[in-house]
């Protein structure tokens, strides 16, 4: 061991935003807009109105506010919880490519802001905080090899707690003895299971585990500073996170190019509604039809070649409800043999019904490939006329490798917030200028 945990706390502790390059800054900002948007396309889920109710129920008296609610502000924890919630609500938030198990913006975001708002903070202070959650979150989903969900655990549950735990304690003023602890303590509050993958419902409580981690983090931090203690050795240690949820590690990992490399330059923004793993496979059939002018009804069958998590997690031919149908590789083909997947719009509980979906859905096999990586997938789709067509596709717009233009950003972010209607492009244009913002209590 070499005090990872330490040193991970002593450098978020320390990170300022004068330290930050612009591509980095960039980052964080497109990150912060991307989540707005997502959240305030919470609203229109079930998982988000029930969340919004029930925390505005126990969570009044504080100076937080639900982002796209209206109504009294809340206690942090509160705040955060449901703002956390509302950003994963519809799987449309962002990740880390090579994936980790992390999800930046669903538990960084809604802990940040709730902390800022609570202590009167500006952009300035928010978006070093969101560096420096990332910096620290980045670095301990990769150090899991991403091993936790082989153990049935939902990995942004688990790792979640640490990057909402930094960025609240970066905005709280944690030196690094208190950041040591917010991260001690925020080990002990991780949680969420897959087990909805396996039963076929209950999906609904995926949503949940990130806005338990930005929760989570919120309350380390709060009682970090208040003198409450954790383990020093949180994540490396004997019994600590990385021994106790993990079937590989790699500890170097925490700590490896510390102050050197920003791992906040591999975010990743979704490109479309559903789980990461079938952004590839829907990029390849609509490049494919795009190419090739054939139609739905022309499609004989489909097979995605991916790796053996795909396989066995994703390959759900019969989704019983919305979140399983976003959860499954052959819907979200469906989806792309059908409509326009970039449109949210587009998977409602009217496709789930389709007949003309569940068919194709049964026609898509999803197989694992040996040596398969990360998200690459080669597509294959038979056609009734004999032809075969073939697609690998590694990048999406929104990879790092393949970054989103100024005007697609703008697009996702214009149609995650139609239900702002006028208030959506002013809204925009003042996240694009967040850096010149004193405070944040008009974000709501």
């Amino acid at each position: 061991m070499a005090n990872e945990t330490k040193r991970l706390a002593e450098y978020a502790a320390a990170l300022r935003y004068d330290d930050l390059p612009e591509p980095v800054l960039r980052r964080a900002k497109d990150c912060l807009i991307d989540t707005v948007a997502a959240i305030v396309y919470g609203h229109t889920q079930p998982a988000g109105r029930i969340a919004v109710e029930q925390l505005r129920a126990v969570g009044a008296g504080g100076a937080c506010r639900i982002l796209g609610a209206g109504g009294d502000a809340l206690r942090a924890e509160s705040a955060a919880c449901a703002n956390g919630v509302l950003a994963h609500a519809f799987e449309l938030d962002s990740l880390r490519k090579p994936g980790a198990g992390v999800h930046p913006g669903a538990v960084l975001v809604p802990a940040a802001l709730a902390v800022a708002q609570e202590r009167g903070a500006g952009g300035r202070a928010l978006l070093a905080a969101l560096v420096a959650g990332c910096e620290v979150l980045f670095r301990v989903g990769k150090a899991t090899k991403h091993t936790p969900e082989s153990r049935g655990f939902h990995a942004p549950g688990l790792t979640g707690p640490f990057g909402a735990a930094v960025a609240a304690g970066h905005l709280a003023g944690l030196d690094a003895a208190a950041m040591t602890n917010a991260l001690g303590i925020a080990g002990s509050l991780g949680g969420g299971l897959l087990a909805f993958a396996k039963s076929g419902n209950g999906g609904m409580v995926k949503r949940l585990h990130l806005g338990r981690a930005a929760e989570s983090g919120v309350t380390a931090a709060r009682l970090a500073g208040h003198g409450f203690t954790g383990p020093d050795t949180v994540l490396e240690g004997a019994f600590g996170f990385l021994e106790a949820y993990c079937l590989e590690t790699d500890v170097d990992a925490l700590t490896s190019g510390l102050g050197e490399r920003w791992e906040t330059l591999t975010l990743c923004l979704k490109r479309y509604p559903c789980h990461i793993t079938a952004h590839t496979p829907v990029t390849a059939v609509l490049a494919l039809r795009d190419a090739h002018g054939f139609r739905a009804t022309d499609v004989r069958g489909v097979s995605v070649e991916g790796t053996a998590k795909m396989a066995e997690m994703h390959a759900i031919a019969e989704p019983a409800d919305l979140v399983l149908a976003q959860y499954s590789i052959p819907f979200c083909v469906a989806i792309a043999l059908t409509r326009d997947p970039r449109d949210p719009d587009a998977f409602s509980d009217a496709t789930l019904h389709d007949p003309q979906v569940r068919d194709l859905c049964r026609r898509v096999t999803v197989r694992a490939a040996p040596g398969a990586h990360g998200w690459t997938t080669t597509t294959r789709i038979a056609l009734a006329d004999g032809r075969h067509l073939e697609q690998t596709v590694e990048d999406f717009p929104g990879t790092p490798a393949l970054p989103q233009s100024a005007e697609e950003r703008t697009a996702k972010f214009m149609r995650l917030t139609r239900r702002l209607g006028e208030r959506a492009a002013p809204l925009l244009a003042r996240l694009e200028a967040i850096e010149q913002e004193d405070r944040l209590d008009w974000l709501g």
